[in-house]
């Protein structure tokens, strides 16, 4: 066993040396390349891609078309440029619908030329066989040293399932040889104890009826639990089309819940908000520095959906509904009003809702049953300054004068009243 152990750690220690040797020599390559990559992720994806038009226009190729000193300066602050009557820079602010580019005074000369460098890089087709000649010598030094280190993870792996081959086989002689042995006095043992319980078990029949009387009970309690709870979808947490973060949108950007769900306010149903709602932010934000300079793949779907192109910014003729999944759903026979709680009671969202702002996904978080109603209503305080208890109270007061009072007169003429 020290051998076997002595062995691992010396070809570890060697397959580490290798790893090492890799990783060094690939991070020493293209430096400033990287450096540019990292900067273009983070100022530069929300407005731009290398082969594709975003906000601003596709920027393959730009590097090798413009001077670099004069990109050095349209990067620093591109209206100055424009207003010193430069006629590049005009044109391609005239070319982008007078869109205004951020300024990035931030940035030294050196890093907006690693930028630079990023672009050329990412705009090349990448070689499927290394060039021969000119810098080849680093490449095959790169190579050789690649080479050597998977060499020493091949002769490593073989190692180390010759060892493990002979260990097995030696467990399993082992195992075989003593397994006989062990059934023979294990089997006897166990069988006889099972009999010897089962026998005392039998014979007391107080403990037998004790036991059918708890299995009667716990099926009894657990089919009138199960009974209980039919209809009740506490915890429902349906798959949805789009994944909809309201952490994303109520939580860290404080959207009021109203603006998306209008029919809080003014009737019975909180509404479903249509894909215009979310195009009146989504038609700019497309959360692409996330996704490499792409467009985030949830806010594709809503431009599908609403067939529409983010390149021409036009929408088509093939228009889809977003097929949302309900997630909380009361009996046809339970009426509920959102405007009434939300409006005349003033009533939280998050009171039946749960704590909205920080769900990734939603799911209902009250269980909505009629017991559940009744134990609100019985601890919630009667605002009386609003417009629905003031006609209330003025009935009681015409009524305590004794004055006349029709049905009409405290509401006996809705269509409601009737046509539900």
């Amino acid at each position: 066993m020290r051998t076997i152990s002595s062995v691992l750690g010396s070809l570890a220690r060697v397959v580490s040396t290798s790893l090492m040797l890799l990783f060094a020599v690939t991070t020493l390559h293209a430096q400033d390349v990287k450096e540019g990559e990292k900067i273009f992720k983070s100022k530069c994806t929300s407005c731009h891609a290398i082969d594709r038009k975003v906000v601003g226009p596709a920027l393959k190729g730009i590097p090798e078309t413009k001077d670099e000193a004069w990109l050095i300066k349209w990067i620093k602050n591109s209206q100055a440029l424009i207003a010193s009557g430069d006629a590049d820079a005009v044109k391609i602010f005239e070319e982008n619908n007078k869109l205004v580019m951020t300024s990035f005074t931030d940035l030294s000369d050196d890093q907006i030329k690693s930028v630079l460098a990023y672009i050329t890089d990412a705009s090349k087709e990448k070689p499927k066989e290394a060039a021969a000649g000119g810098a080849g010598a680093k490449d095959d030094n790169a190579s050789m040293f690649m080479i050597l280190g998977l060499i020493a993870v091949v002769v490593l792996a073989v190692v180390v399932i010759v060892v493990l081959n002979r260990v097995i086989r030696t467990l399993e002689n082992v195992i075989a040889k003593n397994q006989e042995a062990i059934a023979a006095q294990q089997e006897p043992e166990d069988s006889q104890r099972f009999v010897k319980f089962a026998k005392a078990f039998v014979k007391n029949k107080k403990l037998v009826g004790f036991t059918v009387l708890m299995l009667v009970a716990l099926l009894a309690v657990g089919g009138w639990k199960t009974m209980w709870n039919v209809g009740v979808h506490q915890g429902y947490q349906p798959v949805q089309p789009i994944k909809f973060s309201h952490q994303i949108h109520a939580g860290v950007n404080k959207i009021e819940c109203q603006y998306c769900h209008g029919g809080a306010f003014k009737s019975k149903n909180a509404s479903i908000p249509s894909a215009n709602v979310c195009m009146n932010c989504h038609n700019t934000i497309t959360a692409s520095e996330h996704y490499d300079g792409e467009i985030s793949p949830e806010i594709a779907k809503i431009y599908r959906a609403l067939d529409w192109n983010p390149d021409t910014r036009t929408y088509g003729n093939n228009p889809k509904p977003i097929q949302w999944v309900r997630i909380h759903n009361l009996p046809d026979f339970a009426y509920f009003n959102h405007s009434q709680h939300v409006v005349v009671a003033g009533v939280e969202c998050q009171t039946c809702h749960g704590p909205i702002q920080n769900m990734e996904e939603v799911y209902q978080y009250s269980p909505l049953t009629m017991k559940w109603c009744v134990e609100c209503h019985k601890k919630t305080d009667i605002k009386s300054d609003n417009k629905y208890y003031e006609d209330l109270i003025k009935a009681h007061e015409r009524i305590k004068k004794g004055e006349k009072m029709t049905a009409a007169m405290i509401g006996g003429l809705e269509c409601g009243k009737c046509h539900y």
